[in-house]
């Protein structure tokens, strides 16, 4: 907004704009119920002919935050009308915190994990080696463990089997597209209005 000098006179706000109170209070009354709009509290001067007034919001869990109207006049001959309505923050609202994009927090929280990971490594330097080779064993096992269930097979004898009935495998591969649920046909009739 430009900045007032002593040559630009100030004028006073539209009283007009002012004194529309019941048509700004039925245009909230289209977004809101009546026990959510409190008494007018302010106003703002938007400039030349426009006004935006300010209601005290009385919904549970915004306190502070006010309903604003902003009203306007083609010329000074005009009635006032509608612009815009909304919620708006005051000065002492609670407010959400500013959005992150989600890549922006994905690069947080690894970040933080890296942070982690050093802190721990930092922990693991001042055990003793013993604990290490310990740890070391257990995950060998644990590998071990996951092989066992494929002790006993003999994987080249199942693919000789299955190069010596190669219609069996096209046979299974058919029942299985021919069983699986088939999306509807469409008819090319023309429907009827």
């Amino acid at each position: 907004m430009p900045e007032l000098t002593d040559a630009q006179p100030t004028r006073p706000t539209d009283a007009t704009l002012l004194a529309a109170v019941e048509l700004a209070r039925a245009a909230l009354l289209e977004i809101t119920t009546d026990d959510t709009i409190g008494e007018v509290i302010g106003h703002i001067d938007e400039g030349d002919l426009v006004v935006s007034l300010l209601f005290d919001c009385l919904m549970t869990g915004y306190p502070g935050w006010r309903w604003t109207v902003s009203l306007a006049r083609v010329d000074e001959n005009s009635e006032p009308k509608v612009l815009e309505t909304e919620l708006t923050p005051g000065d002492d609202s609670l407010l959400a915190p500013e959005w992150v994009p989600w890549s922006d927090r994905l690069l947080d929280d690894d970040a933080d994990a890296d942070d982690t990971d050093d802190d721990e490594s930092d922990d693991d330097e001042d055990e003793s080696d013993d604990d290490s080779d310990e740890d070391a064993e257990a995950l060998d096992d644990d590998a071990d463990d996951s092989l066992d269930a494929l002790d006993g097979i003999d994987f080249d004898e199942a693919l000789a089997a299955a190069e010596l009935n190669p219609g069996e495998t096209d046979e299974a591969e058919a029942d299985t597209d021919h069983s699986a649920p088939q999306p509807p046909t469409r008819s090319r009739r023309a429907r009827r209005p």
